[in-house]
């Protein structure tokens, strides 16, 4: 297991706040939609109390819809049980700075009930587990996640105010790699650089990409949990940096008919010396660790599509020559697969390309632990790989609509030998909630097609 040291120590924090310079601590854990949901304290307030006892919030924040309504169908939380409180204990091993806000630091949060056992469907537990369980054979998860979002001129009220609608994308044009479309908005990629590090994120680069507007910072790879960790708290920090700055942006995953925003997944496996794992001398310079492991991805992809693809919007990006997926297959550094593997010697890795801009990063690395241990319990062999265009070479395809991944999901033994039944009950309601609000809302596109027409 590699060093996490935190970004603060507490000692140091004891300091900033007899100094002066830290005031205030932020104690925060990702729901199930991946946002931060917490608490501001007093920074000596947090020292003498919560660094040692933690805090509580209301279990509703585990059972509502992206909107914060209270919804039915959650057994750990309903008006029935009276929306009680969990307990949010601190991970110090999370504890920083957060530059954009001045006086401010930030520690993330497990949760647990008042027994202190653990709550099963928190994202953070859950991917916990999946990594015991991979610790359990001597291996430990490298992940680096790759986030692409579009920046508007408008502000996030202005977005509000004009329902989304008529926007101007600070780029007018594809900038895919284009320095002068990154130079643009140099001095909002500069602030979300400098800032990430300052919140001990290692930053590796920025690049324009294909939608107007559409940019992507990428950061170095992790063990799994500290890169889940990191993505939520840039996803958060991002959204707040940009508000600063008078501009919005957007990370869903299809916000128009052009290119979506992704969320490509990298992850590769060490052994216990810390060395990866993944090369060897079976086909493809790949061991047979890794063949099994990559094999269990594609044994369970379309059964944990729901854990890549959550939303509705999500599977709107799958769209042939789109570079987002519609193929469960694999590949030799072929953006045409659902799987992509890069890479050479140490570097070598598998990419996964379903999820979007909209993942829970827990979630679906946590997916892709459980896939992979599939795999390598049961020693699957690994198919042929896809050497052409896998948008028209008859693989099988990648769920179309949250519907149809919610029902794989529910019926899937794979997922409840790995998540159980609790878990596999909370994000099917989840998609039953998001569901049942699409059927019942009317959308532009009908308006547009409707009013006057029909």
């Amino acid at each position: 297991m590699a060093d996490r040291r935190p970004p603060l120590g507490v000692e140091e924090l004891h300091a900033l706040v007899a100094g002066g310079e830290i005031d205030t601590v932020v104690l925060a854990f990702p729901d199930m939609q991946g946002r931060l949901q917490g608490k501001r304290f007093a920074a000596r307030f947090f020292l003498d109390e919560v660094l040692h006892h933690g805090s509580e919030g209301c279990t509703y924040l585990l059972a509502v819809d992206a909107d914060m309504n209270t919804v039915d169908g959650y057994a750990m939380s309903s008006w029935d049980r009276g929306y009680g409180d969990f307990a949010m204990r601190p991970d110090l091993a999370t504890l920083r700075r957060l530059p954009w806000h001045p006086g401010t630091a930030l520690v993330l949060a497990d949760l647990a009930w008042h027994d202190g056992s653990p709550v099963a469907a928190a994202p953070r537990q859950i991917l916990r587990r999946q990594l015991q369980r991979l610790a359990g054979h001597g291996l430990t998860a490298q992940v680096g996640t790759e986030l692409e979002f579009i920046v508007f001129r408008d502000t996030y009220e202005q977005a509000w105010d004009a329902g989304y609608r008529g926007l101007t994308p600070v780029n007018q044009y594809n900038v895919d790699y284009s320095i002068l479309g990154t130079g643009r908005i140099e001095p909002l990629l500069r602030r979300l650089r400098n800032e990430m590090a300052g919140a001990g994120l290692t930053v590796e680069s920025a690049k324009g990409e294909c939608n107007p507007g559409q940019h992507e910072i990428a950061f170095r790879y992790a063990e799994a949990l500290v890169t889940c960790d990191q993505h939520a708290l840039y996803k958060t920090g991002a959204k707040e940096i940009a508000a600063q700055e008078g501009v919005s942006l957007t990370f869903m995953a299809k916000y128009n008919e052009r290119e979506g925003n992704s969320c490509h997944i990298h992850l590769s496996l060490t052994g216990k010396d810390g060395r990866s794992v993944m090369p060897g001398d079976g086909p493809g310079g790949m061991s047979a660790t890794m063949r099994h492991f990559l094999a269990g991805q594609l044994a369970a992809l379309r059964d944990f599509s729901l854990l890549y693809a959550p939303n509705i919007n999500s599977y709107k990006r799958f769209q042939p020559g789109s570079f987002a997926p519609t193929a469960v297959a694999w590949g030799h550094d072929n953006r045409t697969c659902a799987l992509r593997v890069v890479g050479h010697g140490r570097s070598l890795r598998f990419e996964n390309r379903v999820p979007g801009g909209d993942v829970n990063p827990h979630l679906a690395v946590a997916g892709m632990v459980a896939a992979g241990l599939y795999g390598l319990e049961r020693e699957l062999e690994l198919p042929e790989p896809c050497a052409g265009n896998a948008y028209a070479a008859g693989h099988t395809h990648v769920p179309t609509t949250l519907r149809e991944a919610a029902e794989l999901w529910e019926r899937s033994p794979i997922a409840r030998a790995a998540f159980g039944d609790e878990v596999v009950a909370h994000y099917r309601n989840m998609a039953r909630v998001e569901l049942d609000a699409f059927d019942a809302a009317v959308t532009d596109w009908e308006l547009r097609r409707s009013f006057e027409r029909m």
